[in-house]
């Protein structure tokens, strides 16, 4: 396939300049603050996507739309504070999908809706204080999470929570992930 290699260049935007048919991009270590919510339309056969330490804030509502064949998926080290319902549910592909080391404070119960083949699921080192326990049920192929480095608040809400790590104890990572 073809592999566009766009890091650490300070880019500010995503540039629009690759090949339609581009499989794999690489556009990690940029000062990238959003991804254009009509990117997957032009880029739809994208299977490998790595924005990994960039400035990005917010998904908008779509932007996965035409992500169809998207699997790998790395969006670790960036701003993201809110992960709405459905965000990703076009991409349904999914095997790996990297949120690690934003500031993520919520987490809709529907954000995972529809990864059905969502094997690995990074969450850690954001400001989760909680975590509906639905988000993690709507994942049926889930081998690998991680939660550590979050401010877990020990409350009632977090019991559920305790429980789904009790039961899928073999799931949880612990430190580095390679």
């Amino acid at each position: 396939g073809v592999l566009q290699n766009c890091r650490d260049q300070g880019l500010p935007s995503v540039p629009n300049l690759f090949p339609l048919d581009v499989r794999k991009l690489l556009i990690a270590d940029n000062n990238i603050q959003a991804i254009p919510a009509d990117f997957f339309i032009f880029y739809g056969d994208l299977v490998y996507l790595d924005f990994r330490n960039n400035s990005i804030t917010s998904l908008a509502e779509g932007t996965f739309s035409s992500s169809t064949k998207l699997v790998f998926l790395d969006l670790s080290y960036n701003n993201l504070t809110q992960l709405d319902a459905g965000i990703f549910k076009s991409a349904e592909k999914l095997i790996k999908l990297s949120l690690g080391n934003n500031n993520l404070v919520d987490v809709d119960e529907a954000a995972f809706e529809n990864l059905e083949q969502l094997q690995v699921l990074e969450l850690n080192d954001n400001n989760l204080q909680s975590l509906n326990v639905a988000a993690l049920d709507a994942l049926p192929s889930l081998r690998t999470i991680r939660l550590e480095g979050n401010p877990w608040v020990c409350d009632c809400d977090f019991a559920n929570l305790f429980s789904w790590i009790q039961e899928n104890a073999s799931k949880l990572q612990k430190g580095k992930a390679k």
